[in-house]
């Protein structure tokens, strides 16, 4: 991989960067037959586990309180009465996806102590995620119970009420079969998800009615199309930033919370990121002058590049209408095309305007269009009634309410993140600020800005879900994949991809304990007997 040092790149050298990607890649040798063979055995214990996984969903995954396929069939039913048993096989499987993609690193991030490393190619890395994908796709939703609340928003749209206004307890009533199947604490709230998201949804609901399975099915065939234009576009943002395609592949689309988040949860954060990066690549591809610009291009653009930017725009701001924080790439790309124009004040206000301009008309079409206005403004807060443990700011709250108590002071942990959490919002902002600023300068690439800012207003809002996470992880994939980036991004990855519980609902401590020691002591045989078999330790750069 080629190495940037600090990573401090604009869009003015680039160029530079890319050439010498080309350069670098081709100095890269394949795999050698020994190595080969290694590939092929992660790849499978890959695919081993996303099926074991597959298997013990059908036990402990968000499966539907009714219209549950599997309930009282013969055999398959037996899942669902072994909750330990098959928590243990899901933490087993978890780990073995887990450590395939950390062995899988060792052929794909480039390089190993300053030589240049056996990369695999694209095809690939494109082949092992199919194959890694696939049984995931077929199982029931993991992780998570929020396509379940998806539904039931998407048929509150269909049959004519405000989904930011009434919840599916108000709108389908408790007898309903959709709102049973939304957990308890989100039966009154009402949508946070944009107007497009449900404008979807409601298309959905017009095909599927109430049946659960079928409505699961179309969004994971949504969210599925999202994972296609991530894997379209993040390889391409990459060589803009120098960085080989490979690894941000690697990084930011086989990544384990990719996989057990977007894939097997369906969440519709993948259709999000999706259209952000697509978005995004065309107005990189717009300011770049193409493809294949040459450094030094004239600062003005022609009647195509115009056209790419105004696409680019129109996608970026559809990302928001599924969920709002995508807008903010939209000030990254207005930084870089005043920065194109000339870094001046005026070229500011005039990118400022442009984009603006492009966003609202977007915005005011789909809102229009779909019926649904803009009431989800005011429904952006409806996650806040959960206290997230990897939030910051609501961490630090909470753990000083609790040492409050323990000092005999009282509890005032609500009293302290209504501290805790402004504050963390106002330093975010202040982050965000200070990316788009480095953008404008050039001292930054809009895609690294980018991931930056969104990091930082994920990690410091009141609620951080493990999917949020990618937020930053995928774009940030595409640009600083050095040591300084690259292992907190993959101990985050590891840890919160491991610790979350199957069905995203808490089991009997004595059960975690049970199947976390099960999970241990396969694990420990497995690596013991492969020790070697698997390139567990790090490669020796004159190869085997």
């Amino acid at each position: 991989m080629l190495r940037l040092g600090r990573r401090v790149i604009g869009l003015d050298s680039a160029a530079h960067y890319v050439a010498a990607l080309h350069s670098t890649e081709r100095e890269v040798p394949g795999l050698d037959r020994r190595e080969a063979l290694q590939f092929r055995r992660i790849q499978m214990l890959g695919a081993t586990g996303t099926v074991v996984m597959a298997i013990s969903a059908l036990g402990v995954g968000a499966q539907p309180v009714h219209q549950n396929p599997v309930s009282g069939v013969p055999v398959f039913g037996l899942f669902a009465r072994l909750p330990t048993s098959m928590l243990a096989m899901c933490m087993i499987g978890v780990v073995a996806v887990v450590a395939a993609w950390l062995l899988l690193g060792r052929f794909a991030i480039g390089s190993v102590g300053g030589a240049p490393a056996h990369r695999i190619t694209r095809s690939q890395l494109d082949r092992t995620l199919l194959l890694w994908v696939t049984p995931l796709i077929v199982a029931p939703p993991m992780f998570s119970n929020d396509v379940y609340s998806y539904l039931a928003q998407s048929e509150i749209t269909r049959r004519g009420m405000d989904p930011y206004v009434v919840g599916p307890a108000d709108g389908l009533g408790l007898s309903n079969v959709l709102t049973n199947n939304v957990p308890n604490i989100w039966r009154e709230t009402p949508a946070p998800y944009g107007p497009l998201f449900l404008w979807i949804g409601r298309g959905i609901a017009e095909i599927t009615g109430d049946n659960i399975i079928l409505g699961v099915w179309s969004h994971r065939l949504l969210e599925l199309g999202g994972m296609a234009l991530i894997v379209w576009a993040l390889p391409r943002l990459a060589r803009r930033c120098g960085v080989a395609p490979v690894s941000a592949l690697w990084l930011g689309a086989a990544n384990p919370l990719v996989l057990f988040h977007l894939v097997a949860g369906v969440h519709n954060d993948t259709l999000m990121l999706g259209l952000m990066l697509f978005g995004s690549e065309f107005c990189l591809r717009a300011l770049s002058g193409g493809p294949d610009a040459e450094p030094g291009a004239p600062p003005g653009l022609d009647g195509r590049a115009w056209a790419l930017l105004a696409l680019g725009a129109v996608l970026i701001t559809l990302a928001a209408m599924v969920k709002l924080p995508a807008i903010v790439a939209l000030g990254f790309v207005g930084m870089a095309l005043a920065r194109r124009r000339g870094s001046t004040f005026g070229s500011l206000v005039v990118a400022a305007a442009i984009l603006g301009v492009i966003a609202a008309a977007t915005m005011l079409f789909i809102s229009w269009s779909s019926g649904l206005g803009f009431g989800w403004i005011y429904t952006l807060s409806t996650n806040t009634a959960v206290n997230s443990w990897m939030s910051l700011p609501t961490a630090l709250g909470i753990a000083t309410g609790f040492g409050g108590v323990l000092l005999g002071l009282g509890d005032h942990t609500n009293a302290l993140l209504s501290i805790t959490r402004p504050i963390a919002q106002v330093i975010s902002a202040y982050i965000s600020l200070r990316m788009l600023v480095a953008t404008w300068t050039g001292r930054l690439h809009l895609i690294g800005a980018l991931g930056l800012s969104l990091g930082a207003i994920v990690l410091l809002s009141p609620v951080v879900q493990p999917w949020y996470l990618l937020w930053a992880i995928v774009p940030l994939a595409a640009w600083a994949t050095t040591p300084a980036f690259r292992v907190p991004a993959v101990v985050f990855s590891v840890v919160v991809g491991v610790l979350q519980m199957p069905r995203g609902a808490d089991f009997a401590v004595v059960q975690i304990v049970e199947a976390a020691l099960a999970a241990v002591v396969v694990s420990a045989i497995f690596i013991a007997v492969t020790r070697n078999t698997l390139p567990w330790r790090n490669p020796s750069p004159e190869g085997p």
